[in-house]
């Protein structure tokens, strides 16, 4: 499967190359395997599975086998009127139709022809749960755990997940794993089946640390990397790391060659069906970020290395374009920074786990609330940018107490103030023993912070954020705490010395602004024509979101779907089967 380019001849043929070893691009590649194609991955880092790996994995996708398991009222007409309200005239509406109505057969097909498997949950509501059309469960699918031993060699492929979202030295853990470890830290007797539970886990672990430098019991993001790199290895899928394109040719018929460089070394490969770009977007890309991104420090990224949109260049270069007109060109999430040990630098983003939890609140650098702590974390980066610019709020700070330290814990410091003390000690947490001094050591309003944790006080035992209205959407109170013993699980007081704060800035987690596409991911032109032979997916194209966030895994649902939809035009176009790669603009497939 892994090449080097030393084994591969210069002008040898491939049905379909992909750009990119992330979720979408893997999955093209799988796609196009599936079906016969002879296929090049080509990833330009030592790893597969790009930001996807650090990933939940969560996948949006309505209309599947999986969803009438948990919501079998849902539709794909539901599903259709949610996004024309979230997203509106921010994408092409044909080709959000495209992606509804391809949906449940790209996630068929994987699962029948792989080992990528999916599974709904009872309950994980849009994030625009307000709008007409969302649902609380059924869109949001998620991989199964998977046996990293089953790779052998190849499990040291896979990117490695965020150190700070793993325990006890590298094991992965998701939200059921957390549930029960904080079950059992809590009162490990009280539960016979979490002692279990947590014992079968740790036990795995400590045997895995004796022959592999991390945790092989794989979930999430790395757990669907993981399902997708043994399918390509079974289906003969050629794979090149640490290879980089550096020149993409347009011949009569359309985009027909690459040139690949590695270590000073360069290969022509010629390609019959289409280029597939799952690069992974812009981000990285210093002249893009400059123009696009102005003011957001590429070291609040935490995305994976990969995204550099060299490729963009030359795709621009054969004439594909960006898109137009969305709420931003990339997804955001509040996120804390941290120097490691070995002085690499943590990026860690807030997603769910501490801010929109009662007894925790964001000021700004006056010390005051400014925003509904409980909103999805892409609004949040975009809200924070914008109180920016009246207000100085980036960065800004979660504070909360005592009690929420304990219950929560906050950023990288772990429930019941695990590593708390490292954390105060290099200045990524700062403590007050009151409020006043919290707000000295910060260089914020004493009087507004005391204020602000008054009004929280005030709210919680009220269940009414008179501000805000923050927990006022089932989204929103599903953020908060299910146990919380006041009338609304998002709002609880801040009251208990001593106080904690930690600095909170716009991290973006992915682009939304990508090469604009028909249905069928065909890259097109200034004239809206399709390029021949080009395909983008993924955080290449053009987000079918518009920049908004409507719910869970609203970049790998359409990053599957349009895998499989590039991958079946790419062939039919290798074989001259049908219309495929005509100049007319299909918008579904």
């Amino acid at each position: 499967m892994l090449k080097d380019i030393d084994h591969i001849e210069n002008g040898a043929t491939f049905d379909v190359v992909v750009v990119g070893a992330g979720g979408a691009g893997m999955s093209a590649a799988l796609f196009a395997a599936i079906d016969g194609a002879k296929v090049l991955l080509i990833e330009s880092t030592s790893h597969v599975g790009g930001t996807t790996a650090y990933s939940g994995a969560t996948t949006w996708i309505a209309g599947t086998r999986h969803a009438a398991k948990v919501n079998p009222e849902d539709s794909l007409n539901n599903a259709r009127t949610f996004l024309d309200h979230a997203v509106g005239q921010r994408s092409d509406p044909a080709v959000r139709k495209a992606f509804l109505d391809n949906g449940a057969e790209a996630v068929a097909k994987i699962e029948d022809n792989s080992h990528v498997k999916y599974r709904p949950r009872d309950f994980h509501p849009d994030y625009l749960s307000e709008l007409a059309g969302s649902t609380v469960c059924g869109r949001a699918l998620e991989p199964y755990p998977f046996d990293g031993r089953l790779l052998g060699e190849d499990f040291a492929l896979i990117r490695p997940p965020i150190p700070e979202f793993t325990v006890l030295n590298g094991m992965m853990v998701d939200r059921d794993d957390i549930l029960q470890l904080m079950a059992f830290l809590k009162k490990w007797w009280g539960s016979w089946s979490t002692f279990k539970y947590v014992t079968r886990i740790m036990l795995r672990h400590v045997g895995d640390r004796l022959r592999y430098p991390r945790g092989t019991r794989l979930v999430m993001g790395n757990a669907l990397i993981g399902r997708l790199l043994l399918s390509l290895r079974e289906r003969g899928v050629t794979l090149m790391t640490e290879t980089r394109v550096t020149d993409m040719t347009r011949g009569a018929d359309g985009v027909d060659a690459v040139t690949l460089t590695k270590n000073g070394k360069q290969r022509t490969i010629r390609v019959k069906g289409g280029v597939i770009m799952a690069s992974g977007g812009f981000n990285r890309h210093p002249a893009r970020r400059a123009q696009l991104m102005p003011g957001a420090d590429v070291a609040w990224c935490p995305g994976a290395p990969g995204h550099t949109g060299t490729m963009h260049d030359l795709a621009e270069a054969v004439g594909a374009r960006y898109g137009e007109g969305e709420l931003s060109p990339c997804f955001w999430a509040p996120v804390s920074v941290r120097k490691r040990a070995d002085g690499t630098q943590a990026v860690f983003p807030h997603f769910v786990f501490d801010r929109a939890k009662p007894g925790m609140m964001t000021v700004n650098q006056e010390g005051r609330r400014y925003y509904n702590e409980s909103i999805s974390y892409h609004l949040t980066g975009i809200t924070m940018q914008e109180a920016n610019r009246r207000t100085p709020s980036v960065p800004s700070f979660l504070v909360t107490d005592a009690e929420g330290m304990r219950k929560y814990g906050m950023g990288m410091v772990r429930p019941n103030r695990m590593g708390l003390r490292e954390a105060l000690a290099e200045g990524y947490v700062v403590m007050g023993r009151t409020l006043d001094e919290l707000a000295h050591k910060l260089g914020v309003n004493a009087a507004n912070l005391k204020q602000a944790a008054a009004d929280m006080g005030r709210f919680a035992a009220t269940g009414v954020d008179e501000q805000f209205q923050r927990g006022t959407t089932t989204y929103q109170r599903a953020n908060g705490d299910a146990n919380w013993r006041g009338p609304n699980p998002s709002l609880g007081p801040i009251e208990q010395a001593p106080f904690y704060a930690v600095r909170l800035y716009p991290g973006d987690i992915g682009a939304a602004k990508g090469f604009l596409t028909d249905g069928l991911a065909r890259a097109l032109d200034r004239d809206n024509r399709p390029v021949p032979g080009l395909y983008a997916v993924g955080n290449d194209q053009q987000s079918i979101m518009g920049g908004t966030y409507p719910g869970p895994g609203i970049t790998l649902g359409p990053g599957l779907v349009f895998a499989y939809l590039a991958a079946k035009d790419a062939l039919a176009r290798a074989r001259g089967e049908g219309a495929a790669g005509s100049e007319s603009s299909a918008m579904a497939a």
